[in-house]
């Protein structure tokens, strides 16, 4: 059987180079699509079930680094999870950040002779899964980590002390150190303590830099816990893992991304 991949870049030139190089370098993998966009690429790879995925980190309405923690959670299987390729035009300190944790990755512009070295490496990857039981996207957990720590950054904001959230027509002050959750829920971000409920407006990507990161950790892409008020995480019957919460009787589910975040409980 051939090797298929799936390309997401929103440069058709850069999409086309990365394809015929891919092609000339390794004649029998078949690219079955090119996306423009994070979105597009998490849907046609639902769709397609490429063995391969190679993601543009920077594109307009979804990174592929949300892209691809949306696809590790939706992926159902029964085929593998693709194993993803980054692509990237971070410097020269992050290409070194990347080799030294073996993470696969194609530097703008594509350099052939590095994207050879990428291609025997997903060969070798490929062979050695072959025969195992597919697995959920848990790989990505350490890569999409670094990558997210790699990411330009402004400068750190006020860490938040209090939630402004309108109940009724009153304005309640929530303490950040009371809540047990946030949770997106269309345009709104629902604020769960052990008592009470509340929404805001403020985006959870909004809200998440402003929060003490040791405290509070995000476990899927709709929701933020604090570490403080899980009792204990297990596996429910589908291998996923979920998290028991005190004075809450919601059992978030973790995706595979964030999952590495509990091994120890």
């Amino acid at each position: 059987m051939s090797i298929r991949a799936l390309i997401a870049e929103d440069e058709p030139i850069l999409a086309a180079t990365l394809a015929r190089t891919l092609t000339r370098l390794w004649p029998g993998l078949e690219i079955v699509g090119t996306a423009p966009n994070g979105m597009a690429a998490v849907e046609q790879a639902l769709q397609l079930a490429p063995d391969l995925l190679f993601m543009d980190i920077k594109m307009p309405g979804q990174t592929g680094i949300e892209a691809a923690e949306e696809l590790a959670e939706r992926w159902e299987g029964p085929a593998p999870f693709p194993y993803v390729v980054f692509v990237t035009a971070y410097d020269d300190y992050a290409v070194q950040a990347f080799e030294q944790d073996a993470a696969d990755y194609v530097l703008k512009p594509v350099n052939e002779a590095r994207l050879g070295r990428t291609v025997e490496r997903l060969q070798g990857l490929l062979a050695g899964r072959a025969g195992k039981p597919a697995d959920s996207g848990d790989s990505l957990a350490e890569l999409v980590g670094r990558l997210q720590a790699l990411m330009p950054a402004g400068p750190a904001p006020e860490r938040l002390q209090f939630v402004r959230a309108a109940v009724g027509t009153m304005v309640r002050m929530i303490p950040v150190s009371e809540v047990v959750f946030f949770q997106a829920t269309d345009k709104y971000v629902n604020v769960a303590t052990s008592e009470h409920e509340a929404l805001i407006r403020t985006p959870l990507k909004e809200l998440l830099p402003q929060l003490d990161p040791v405290q509070f950790r995000q476990i899927n892409r709709s929701t933020v816990v604090n570490m403080a008020c899980v009792a204990s995480a297990g596996r429910d019957t589908m291998g996923k893992v979920m998290l028991n919460l005190r004075k809450r009787p919601e059992k978030p589910r973790v995706s595979p991304v964030y999952a590495h975040l509990f091994r120890q409980m």
